[in-house]
């Protein structure tokens, strides 16, 4: 049967977790307090950020941006799912499945690139720090941003444009909670592999390259630090570099589970426990990570409190 035979579904049907109510109506409440902690928690570090002359630096630049990634991609899939949990049809429309894949793919990669540039921005502070003002210069923290938010668009156009271009088989049931890539090209009678390997490719790139800029930063960190004979300087850094690398292990490792393994191998189910904590928690922990035994940032704060 030729391709042209098959339209697009006029809504997607999200089946999304359990439909026992009590059950549903617990995960609600749990999901909206994570939610509310999670806009509260980055929007108020932004706020703090911006608001302090002293965190005016180019890390605490990346690490606004990281938190505005956290709250976008979270806020993409989530009051979506808010809703879904209290409505016996959850569907959702052709445009806003696209819109919502492409939202949270955008934001992922990018946030993949803010991530390489903060261990970056560490490295170039530690070990080369006479050369830090004009390798992290104002212009140069803005060009990573840029490719950072380009990047990420552009691969998501990409996923998007071929998943839709698909043909769908009649079914319009997604087997997620979310419009996530590998269970809409569970639905399409064509052959996906076209798509299968620019899913592999592209976030294997953008995953990979920037965990080896992460990796070799903190190894040269590292070598740089156990140089250092005033133990203070060394446990500053080192708590320093242990929150961005707790973070990139959180956030990677649950990417990597999900988009780099072969389609034989993927389970739907346990796609969307993954995507719960990659999406939903872990953009919570995150202003913790990162803010926890900060000096600079608990100081911040402390000063805006009196």
């Amino acid at each position: 049967m030729s391709k042209t035979n098959y339209s697009m579904p006029t809504e997607f049907l999200l089946v999304g977790f359990k439909d026992y109510l009590p059950l549903r109506v617990i995960l609600f409440l749990l999901f909206l307090i994570i939610y509310t902690l999670t806009v509260v928690g980055n929007m108020g570090l932004i706020i703090l950020v911006n608001i302090t002359s002293s965190l005016q630096t180019p890390m605490y630049y990346f690490l606004s941006n990281l938190f505005f990634l956290d709250t976008s991609y979270s806020t993409a899939i989530t009051p979506k799912m808010l809703v879904n949990f209290l409505t016996p049809r959850r569907t959702i429309s052709p445009y806003g499945c696209a819109l919502q894949m492409f939202l949270f793919g955008c934001f992922a990669d990018a946030e993949c690139l803010i991530l390489a540039a903060i261990a970056y921005d560490r490295y170039v502070a530690i070990c080369k720090p006479l050369s830090y003002p004009t390798l992290m210069s104002r212009r140069v923290c803005a060009c990573f941003i840029v490719l950072a938010y380009f990047s990420g668009s552009v691969t998501s156009v990409v996923h998007v444009c071929l998943t839709f271009t698909l043909p769908f088989c009649g079914s319009n049931v997604v087997n997620h909670f979310f419009c996530d890539i590998p269970p809409l090209l569970a639905l399409s009678c064509a052959d996906t592999h076209v798509s299968e390997l620019l899913l592999f490719v592209l976030c294997g790139f953008i995953q990979t390259s920037t965990f080896v800029v992460i990796f070799i930063s903190h190894v040269c960190i590292l070598i740089t630090v156990l140089s250092i004979k005033p133990s203070g300087g060394r446990s500053r850094t080192f708590s320093t570099c242990a929150s961005h690398l707790m973070a990139v292990t959180l956030f990677y490792g649950s990417l990597l589970f999900t988009y780099l393994r072969p389609t034989t191998s993927y389970s739907l189910n346990s796609g969307k426990i993954v995507a719960v904590f990659y999406m939903v928690v872990f953009p919570m922990f995150n202003p913790i990570i990162y803010s926890f035994r900060n000096k600079d940032v608990n100081d911040a704060l402390k000063n805006q409190l009196e």
